[in-house]
């Protein structure tokens, strides 16, 4: 019997990348999971390709419109009956620009993404698992979120914080009813997300994808990017019984990569 059995999971994009690491995750270890993302053909896709329909179920919506959000948490509490953990994965940002070429709306755009969109399914998870004595929330932060850097990415690398602020301030209001709150915090991790935009990031620095990897692998401890099954062990740990006693943690997984 896995660590998670009768535990109910919603987890944000999870269709794809390390939305869709954690959710198989989860599912190894005995959970019921929903997972959501934007497109709902990708989503029926990817449940036909995880292969566990009895205990899957795709929302599909958007993660900057407010009342989706929260209407995941009403769908997966309506069909599985309960909801244990809220994994919020959702997120990204338009663009890469200094400070001074970043425009308003990739600003906010960032921030609704990944910001609001956690806040949002945060606040209506908290209403089930009060009344149940028992919550895991888990964000999926990034190394961004605790230092700066020349990426030309300001306006995820400060949403990324004010998610790690939001982590810990849940862990302190909701401590003593059973719900824990913590962030990972991956490093480079080779997604198919990363291999989209990875091209653009190389070109902007002069060099080919194989030698921007390179890079990253090079600044790890483990001299390799991570992967998307490192990161959905994490997830498990801080989801089931085992992780009850870790909360408001920025959790590094990144191959040593970040000091902090």
């Amino acid at each position: 019997m896995g660590s998670l059995q009768g535990k109910v999971a919603l987890v944000t994009a999870g269709s794809r990348g390390i939305g869709r690491g954690i959710v198989e995750a989860l599912l190894a270890e005995g959970a019921q999971v929903a997972l959501t993302g934007r497109s709902a053909e990708k989503g029926e896709k990817a449940l036909a390709e995880i292969g566990q329909a009895d205990r899957t179920l795709f929302l599909a919506g958007d993660a900057q419109d407010r009342d989706q959000v929260a209407g995941w948490v009403d769908a997966t509490v309506e069909h599985f009956g309960r909801l244990d953990v809220l994994v919020n994965n959702a997120g990204g940002s338009d663009g890469f620009a200094l400070v001074h070429e970043l425009t308003d709306e990739a600003w906010e755009k960032a921030f609704t993404f990944i910001v609001h969109s956690a806040f949002w399914a945060t606040r209506a998870a908290l209403r089930p698992m009060r009344e149940q004595g028992y919550g895991r929330i888990i964000n999926i932060s990034s190394v961004e979120g605790k230092v700066g850097n020349k990426q030309t990415v300001a306006h995820y690398t400060a949403a990324k914080h004010a998610m790690n602020g939001l982590t810990k301030a849940v862990a302190a209001e909701y401590g003593e009813q059973g719900i824990t709150c913590n962030a990972i915090c991956p490093g480079a991790v080779e997604t198919d997300l990363m291999r989209e935009v990875g091209p653009q990031w190389a070109e902007q620095n002069g060099m080919t994808y194989d030698e921007y990897k390179g890079t990253y692998a090079a600044e790890s401890m483990i001299k390799r990017l991570n992967t998307v099954e490192e990161i959905g062990a994490m997830a498990v740990l801080l989801s089931g019984p085992a992780g009850g006693g870790i909360t408001g943690a920025l959790l590094n997984v990144d191959g040593g990569t970040s000091p902090y």
